[in-house]
């Protein structure tokens, strides 16, 4: 059984929040089935990276870029064509000193 994605965001937010880091919602979407997508951001080495929830190949769960910039207005402005596109989505952006990404699951394309 999956979470529904407003439950999963606030889980996300309040992990990142344990682990001394912020994590703020910038985008609420629809909160059954929304899809999500996560801005982490390094201040340390000025990069912010986009992660989105795919399926791979043995149907599991994994975190992919979809959109491969380290410029954050270069993905702010991606995130603002995809909300266009699907006004059900979430944003969250997480900020980490360490670069750590707080998402569970396979990470690729990194």
């Amino acid at each position: 059984m999956r979470l529904s994605s407003d439950l999963w965001v606030y889980a996300l937010v309040r992990r990142v929040e344990l682990a001394g880091s912020f994590a703020t919602i910038v985008r609420k979407g629809d909160a059954r089935g929304g899809a999500v997508l996560v801005k982490t951001l390094d201040r340390r080495t000025g990069t912010a990276r986009l992660w989105a929830e795919a399926v791979g190949r043995d149907g599991e769960s994994v975190w992919m870029r979809p959109v491969e910039r380290d410029d954050e207005a270069g993905i702010d402005a991606y995130i603002e064509r995809a909300a266009r596109i699907d006004p059900d989505i979430w944003v969250v952006e997480v900020e980490d000193a360490d670069g750590r990404r707080f998402l569970d699951g396979s990470v690729g394309g990194d």
